[in-house]
């Protein structure tokens, strides 16, 4: 392996291509430690320690894994490319029930760049929306936990609008830098851009969340036991478990279904072209992951919204009877439902990943193109007439491995919670033995090792992967 990496570094083109994608990566790191002006940076994270068992806590603390940002500190990169990604979404699904973008698809290179300029453009205007509502919320803040404003740039006891507005755009600017960033990475650098720079706010957590677990860290046999100091037989457990999960996660990220496919043979003069037999690989995990970014987003807003709806039935304390009772009930199910280690939260967490696993997979993967595609270019697969019949047979192998990855998107998903909740570690710990972060991790990895490969192959050297 060292020889190999040794032989990475030896090529100019390469090397200029991981070093420039590694000063990227590190003028990230930098922008994220600027604060904003206008913020007491002290106060701002005293703030953040209050709300971390709150549900607004949680989803910013979730939010901030998948989108490369941190909500909870007021820095000029504040908002990460959590803009970008949302924009790249909307058009997306827009993109499968709006007819001009559909056939923007379709038109190759010139239809992506002209997505690509829409999705810059509708990222400028997402970027001044939740920048407007960070800075809100901070205001908000401000009101409840005391004066997180610097004192220095208040203007008659509050924020005056000049500053506001210089807090906006510059969080603003952040973003759309990040979004640049990421561009130049996909072209003069290695990787996908935007996807490293999420791993690198993912692998910058790690730290922190290592000495705080070593912090309580005994050498002594304390037992498997609920709190207190964590012994030496449960630290071996976690790493038995964390080399378990990330064997899993590598084995269905490679995992495929391969369908064969053969063309038809052309008989030209007197040679035969065609015929060759082929293989058409499906992802196990097709929708990657997705619809757990959509299922913990999605699970922040309904017990807010029960609890609100529980009050507004009657949760006063001068109501009585059955709305006081359906009042109560409501907002203990809204209650329930936010409880990480509670059944009905499981349940729900997974029925949600279910769904938004077909769903998703529906949109990326029409079976109709994918028939009509091997149609015309003359192959098929034995046993299924081109057309319907194969279109039938897509789907339903299709709808079969999607349910195997969904289960084990599931599995990865609920991992951190079995882990707080059996081994009492911190969830902030656990959260890297499953979850978004590790399959993105683990994803941006073998993506960066195959570009990686591809440059060795073509210079014809071993690939890192191979004996």
């Amino acid at each position: 392996m060292l020889e190999k990496l040794r032989i990475i570094f030896t090529i100019p083109d390469l090397r200029y291509k991981i070093l420039l994608t590694l000063g990227l990566l590190a003028v990230y790191r930098i922008g994220w430690q600027i604060p904003l002006p206008i913020i007491d940076q002290a106060q701002v994270s005293q703030f953040a320690q209050n709300m971390e068992g709150s549900t607004l806590g949680g989803f910013l603390s979730k939010v901030s894994v998948f989108s490369a940002s941190q909500l909870t500190n007021a820095t000029i990169f504040g908002l990460g490319i959590m803009p970008y990604i949302s924009a790249s979404i909307i058009l997306q699904l827009m993109g499968t029930v709006y007819k001009p973008l559909e056939e923007l698809k379709k038109e190759g290179e010139a239809g992506r760049k002209k997505i690509t300029e829409y999705t810059r453009y509708l990222t400028l205007v997402l970027c001044l929306l939740q920048s407007y509502l960070y800075l809100k919320f901070i205001l908000m803040g401000a009101n409840v936990e005391g004066n997180l404003i610097d004192n220095s740039f208040e203007a008659g006891g509050g924020l005056g609008f000049f500053w506001q507005a210089i807090a906006i755009l510059v969080m603003t600017g952040g973003s759309i830098f990040l979004m640049w960033l990421g561009e130049q990475i996909d072209e003069y650098g290695i990787g996908n851009g935007i996807s490293l720079l999420i791993m690198a706010g993912i692998v910058a957590q790690m730290p922190g969340a290592l000495f705080g677990l070593l912090a309580n860290v005994s050498m002594k046999l304390e037992g498997l036991n609920y709190g207190g100091t964590i012994g030496l037989e449960k630290i071996l457990l976690l790493i038995m478990i964390f080399v378990g999960v990330v064997a899993g996660v590598v084995f269905i990220t490679l995992a495929q279904r391969r369908i064969p496919t053969q063309s038809a043979k052309h008989v030209r003069g007197r040679k035969v072209y065609g015929g060759t037999r082929q293989y058409m690989p499906l992802r196990i995990n097709q929708a990657g992951v997705m619809p757990i970014i959509f299922a913990q987003s999605l699970l922040m807003l309904p017990p807010v919204l029960f609890v609100a709806i529980g009050k507004s039935f009657g949760g006063g304390a001068e109501s009585t009877g059955f709305w006081r009772f359906l009042s109560q009930l409501i907002i203990n199910f809204g209650n329930t439902l936010q409880d990480y280690s509670s059944m009905l939260y499981v349940l729900v967490y997974i029925a949600m990943i279910y769904f938004f696993c077909y769903f998703w997979t529906a949109i990326t993967f029409n079976p109709k193109e994918i028939s009509d595609n091997l149609k015309d270019s003359g192959t098929f697969i034995p046993g299924y007439r081109p057309g319907r019949r194969t279109e039938d047979y897509l789907e339903k192998v299709l709808e079969r491995i999607t349910y195997v990855g969904a289960g084990f998107l599931s599995l990865i998903a609920i991992v951190p919670t079995i882990i707080t909740e059996t081994l009492s570690v911190d969830y902030m710990v656990a959260s890297f033995y499953g979850g978004t972060g590790l399959l993105i991790a683990v994803s941006v990895a073998f993506d960066l090792v195959q570009k990686i490969d591809s440059h060795l192959v073509m210079r014809n050297f071993s690939g890192l992967l191979e004996e």
